[in-house]
C-alpha cells in the first residue's frame, strides 16, 4: 500500500477531458491548503492537525484574508465600513471578472465543443440506479427568480440538483488540485484542505435578533455571540466571493422524514464535493416535479469555504468562520472545506426551531426491532454508538440524527457520515459495504496504482469519513420513522473502570445523564499522557445545542413519561481497572446487554438489581451471556481501596462538570421540581473549592 505516489504511471481510471479553459477561483489554493494535491495523497496535509469532530481545534496556519476596515465602526448595513469591507473583498477576489464579462466567457464556454463526458464505468453504475438521484442537472429549466435574487450571484452558472453521475464529473475535471480521485470501489476521494475536522471555536450565533432569549450563553455554551453587522459582513463576502465565479453548485433538499415537520434547505457552495456530500447526507427530492415546487427554502447555506474570513471583522477570530443567524435563516461559512460543518450546521438550525414546535432534537442513532420497538442510541465519539445501532436484526432509522414528536421518532437525514478510520468488512460490514459509487471519503489515503483505501493511515488526519444515502445501508428502515421509543440507551467509555457496564436509570438519572453526556478519551499515546481524560458534552452533542441543555433534558423526561420509555447507561470502557491497568469491555458482552435490553431479559420480572454507592445506579444482577462478576465492577478490580477512590474521583468530575449550570438552577426560567430531580440524580459526593 502506498502512501504517495509511486513514480510507476497509473492506469486510467475514467475518461475525463481536461478543462479546455483556465481554472476558475474554485480551483485555485485560497490560502486553506487545498492546492497542489495532484501528486499525493497522504503528504499534502501531513503537518495538519488531527481533529476529531466533537474536538476543540487548533487554528492551522495563518490565512491572508484582506485588509479591510475594522467592522467595528460600521453601525449599519448600509454604513461605509461595510461597504469598505466588502468592496475590498470584491476587488480581492474579481478584479477582472464584471458581470459582462462573466456572461460573455458563460456564452463561449456553452457554445464550445468541449463539454463534460456523460459516462462512467458499467462496473460502477449496476445495482444503484434506485440510489442516486433523478437527472436534475441544468439550469436552463429553472426560472431564473428560483435561486438567487442575491444580485452578486446572477451571473454565474447555476448547477442545480445535478444528479450523482455529473457531480463525479465536475468534480474529476474540476478538482483534481484539491485530491479529488476516484476509488477502486468506484467511491470519490477528495481533500477538505487544512481543515480537517470541525472548528468549534469558530462558529458564531448573531446575538441581536429576536430569538436572542432562546440562545443558551455563557459557561459552557458553544454559541458565541456575533452582531449582525459583522454577519452581514461575513454573508457579503461569501456572495461576493461565489459570485466571482465561473459556476456556483445548488442543492434543494429537506431535512426531517417527517413531513408535518419537515424543513426546506437549500446550499450554494463552489466545489462538486459540497454538493455531492450535501446530496447524500439530506433528504433528496423525489422527482423533478416536486423541486420545480420546491418554492422558497426555510433554511440557506452560503458555503464559501474557499475563501477566508476577514479577521478585521468584529467577533472574527482566525481565517475561518461559521456563522449563525438564526433571524434570516442562513448559514455562512469561510475559510473552511470541512464539509461536516453544512450537515451540523443544518442540525443546529433544527436544535433552535424544532422545540418551539414542541419537538425534541436528539444526537442519536436509532433501530427498530421485527415488532416494531424503537431504540434510541446516544453516546459521544468512540462509545460505540454508530457500531450497536447498526445492527443487521434491527432495521436502522439513522445514525445520528433525529426528532422525537408526538407521531414518534423521525430521522432528520436521508444520509450517514460515518468514520473510516479502521474501517474493516469483518467488524463494520455494512458500513464497508456501503462505500462504493455515489460515495464521497473524505482524508483518506489510498493506493496510487490500485486505488484501494488503506483505512488504518491516519496521517492525514484521524477524523476520516465517509458520507453516503441511507439506503446504502442493506437493512435501513424506509422511510426513516419510528414509533416512540421503547429504550433509550446513553453509552459512555468509562476509561476510569469505574462504572457498571449496565445500569437501569430512573427520570431524574436520565435527565442528570443526558445533561452531562459523559464519556473518557484515551490519550496513550499522545506526548506521553497515559491518563484517561474525561469529556462531557451536554445532551451528547452539546456543540449543536441552541437552547439551554435543561430545556431539551425536561422536553426527554416529559416524554419518557408519557410513552413508558426505560433509559439504560451502558459502559462500553474499561473494567478490571482504569485504562493501562485494566481491559476494554468485550464487544461480545456489550451486544449480549443490548440484545437484553431489546429481549426483556432485564426485566425486574426475571432478574434483581442492586444499588451502587456513589451514583445509586441500579445494576442487574445477572445478563444472559455476560458473567456476573462483569457486571460489577468492583468484583473486578484487586484494590478495592483504589476503586472506592476511583469512583469518587469520578463522581467529582461529574460535579464539577454540572457546576457550571449552577445559574440556570437558581433561575426562574426552569420548573423547580425539574432542578431539583436533576440535582437530586447527581453523585452523592462532596465537591470541595
Amino acid at each position: 500500500m502506498a502512501n504517495t505516489r509511486s513514480s510507476t504511471p497509473a492506469p486510467a481510471m475514467v475518461n475525463i477531458a481536461a478543462p479546455t479553459h483556465n481554472n476558475n477561483d474554485n480551483d485555485k489554493d485560497n490560502g486553506n491548503g487545498n492546492g497542489n494535491t495532484t501528486t499525493s495523497t497522504a503528504n499534502t496535509l501531513a503537518n495538519d492537525t488531527i481533529m476529531e469532530e466533537d474536538t476543540d481545534i487548533l487554528e492551522p496556519a495563518e490565512v491572508t484574508s484582506p485588509k479591510t476596515t475594522n467592522v467595528s465602526q460600521a453601525t449599519s448595513p448600509n454604513s461605509e465600513g461595510v461597504k469598505r469591507i466588502a468592496s475590498t473583498a470584491r476587488n480581492e477576489i474579481a478584479k477582472a471578472k464584471t458581470p459582462d464579462e462573466l456572461k460573455e466567457k458563460q456564452k463561449k464556454r456553452k457554445d464550445s465543443k468541449s463539454e463534460l463526458p456523460h459516462s462512467l464505468p458499467d462496473t460502477f453504475k449496476s445495482g444503484h440506479a434506485t440510489s442516486v438521484t433523478p437527472t436534475l442537472h441544468t439550469s436552463k429549466s429553472l426560472s431564473t427568480s428560483f435561486l438567487l435574487s442575491e444580485k452578486e450571484l446572477q451571473s454565474c452558472e447555476v448547477l442545480r440538483n445535478l444528479s450523482t453521475p455529473a457531480l463525479y464529473e465536475h468534480a474529476l475535471k474540476f478538482e483534481e488540485k484539491q485530491g479529488t480521485h476516484l476509488t477502486s470501489t468506484g467511491a470519490l476521494a477528495t481533500l477538505s484542505g487544512k481543515k480537517t475536522g470541525r472548528s468549534p471555536k469558530d462558529k458564531r450565533v448573531v446575538s441581536d435578533t429576536p430569538m436572542e432569549s432562546a440562545v443558551w450563553r455563557g459557561l459552557g455554551s458553544p454559541n458565541i455571540p456575533l452582531n449582525k453587522t459583522s454577519f452581514l459582513c461575513n454573508r457579503e463576502t461569501a456572495l461576493d466571493y461565489l459570485g466571482s465565479l465561473e459556476r456556483l453548485y445548488v442543492f434543494d433538499g429537506y431535512a426531517n422524514w417527517d413531513e408535518k415537520h419537515r424543513v426546506k434547505v437549500r446550499v450554494v457552495c463552489a466545489r462538486p464535493y459540497h454538493a455531492l456530500f450535501i446530496n447524500n447526507l439530506l433528504i433528496r427530492p423525489s422527482s423533478e416535479d416536486e423541486l420545480a415546487a420546491f418554492g422558497v427554502p426555510d433554511f440557506t447555506i452560503y458555503n464559501a469555504g474557499s475563501f477566508p474570513a476577514n479577521r478585521f471583522n468584529d467577533g472574527v477570530t482566525s481565517s475561518a468562520s461559521v456563522s449563525l443567524n438564526l433571524e434570516s435563516r442562513e448559514l455562512v461559512i469561510l475559510g473552511t472545506n470541512y464539509a461536516g460543518e453544512m450537515k451540523k450546521g443544518v442540525f443546529t438550525y433544527m436544535h433552535y426551531l424544532m422545540p418551539t414546535r414542541g419537538v425534541l432534537t436528539l444526537h442519536s442513532g436509532c433501530n427498530v426491532g421485527k415488532d416494531g420497538d424503537t431504540t434510541l442510541f446516544f453516546g459521544l465519539s468512540g462509545t460505540g454508538k454508530t457500531t450497536l445501532s447498526t445492527d443487521r436484526d434491527r432495521p436502522l432509522v439513522g445514525d445520528d440524527e433525529h426528532c422525537w414528536s408526538d407521531d414518534g421518532v423521525s430521522n432528520i437525514e436521508g444520509g450517514c457520515y460515518a468514520k473510516c478510520i479502521d474501517l474493516s468488512a469483518e467488524h463494520e460490514p455494512e458500513i464497508f459495504q456501503a462505500i462504493r459509487y455515489g460515495t464521497v471519503v473524505e482524508n483518506v489515503v489510498f493506493s496510487d496504482r490500485s486505488r484501494v483505501i488503506d483505512y488504518h493511515d491516519c496521517q492525514i488526519t484521524e477524523n476520516t469519513r465517509a458520507a453516503y444515502p441511507i439506503d446504502f445501508i442493506a437493512n435501513a428502515k424506509l422511510p426513516c420513522l419510528a414509533h416512540h421509543p421503547k429504550n433509550i440507551i446513553m453509552l459512555c467509555c468509562d476509561a476510569y473502570g469505574v462504572l457498571p457496564p449496565v445500569s437501569k436509570l430512573t427520570i431524574g438519572q436520565a435527565m442528570f445523564m443526558f445533561v452531562s453526556g459523559y464519556t473518557a478519551k484515551v490519550a496513550g499515546t499522545e506526548d506521553g499522557v497515559l491518563e484517561p481524560e474525561a469529556t462531557f458534552s451536554a445532551c451528547f452533542g452539546g456543540a449543536f445545542l441552541v437552547w439551554h441543555p435543561f430545556k431539551y433534558a425536561s422536553m426527554l423526561a416529559e416524554r419518557m413519561v408519557k410513552h413508558g420509555s426505560t433509559a439504560w447507561l451502558v459502559n462500553t470502557g474499561w473494567t478490571g481497572g482504569k485504562y493501562g491497568v485494566g481491559s476494554r469491555m468485550q464487544l461480545k458482552y456489550t451486544r449480549a446487554i443490548v440484545d437484553a435490553i431489546h429481549d426483556g431479559s432485564l426485566s425486574e420480572d426475571l432478574v434483581t438489581y442492586h444499588t451502587t454507592g456513589i451514583f445509586n445506579l441500579q445494576v442487574p444482577r445477572a445478563c444472559p451471556g455476560v458473567p456476573d462478576n462483569i457486571l460489577d465492577p468492583s468484583l473486578c478490580w484487586s484494590d478495592l481501596e483504589n476503586f472506592q477512590a476511583t469512583l469518587r474521583m469520578l463522581a467529582c468530575l461529574y460535579q464539577q462538570n454540572f457546576a457550571k449550570y449552577e445559574t440556570a438552577m437558581n433561575s426562574p426560567s426552569f420548573d423547580a421540581n425539574l432542578v431539583k430531580a436533576i440535582r437530586d440524580a447527581a453523585p452523592d459526593v462532596v465537591l470541595t473549592r
